[in-house]
């Protein structure tokens, strides 16, 4: 899976005019399944997410993690996280899970972070949706379950 965590103090997702999720501070998650993950894999990323050290202490160094902040996190699925490249100027998503085994992981990826303790909001698989947030820092990191 791939993910790109936001550090942010607010963060929303809107479908047609109406906002369906909502956070104050805590982390957007803009989360991809690609066709060899399954539902550990999905375990696993949640898992490494809420130990993060990705919140500032009271020295002001990331230290806390957002289990350890009482933050929230807007979970949204975003396929093109697949992009491939490589070839010509028009994007390839086929590295991407087919769409059935795609909504699968990410509901059950966002169930995860719910069953660590965290608040989770979510868009809405497959809508075409608008995502507003503040970046907090900014603090953006990418995280693929491929690579460290």
């Amino acid at each position: 899976m791939r993910a790109v965590l936001q550090r942010v103090t607010q963060a929303s997702v809107t479908v047609d005019g109406v906002v369906i999720g909502q956070i104050e501070k805590g982390l957007m998650i803009l989360v991809c399944a690609m066709p060899e993950d399954d539902e550990k894999t999905a375990e696993a990323l949640a898992l490494k997410i809420s130990k993060l050290r990705l919140f500032k202490d009271d020295a002001g160094k990331m230290n806390l993690s957002l289990a350890q902040t009482g933050g929230a996190a807007l979970v949204v699925s975003q396929f093109t996280l697949a992009a491939d490249t490589s070839r010509g100027t028009r994007p390839g998503f086929s590295y991407a899970a087919k769409p059935d085994a795609a909504k699968a992981l990410y509901l059950h990826f966002a169930d995860q972070l719910r069953g660590l303790g965290i608040p989770v909001e979510t868009g809405e698989f497959g809508a075409d949706m608008s995502v507003a947030l503040v970046n907090d820092g900014p603090v953006t990191i990418c995280l693929d379950t491929e690579r460290p």
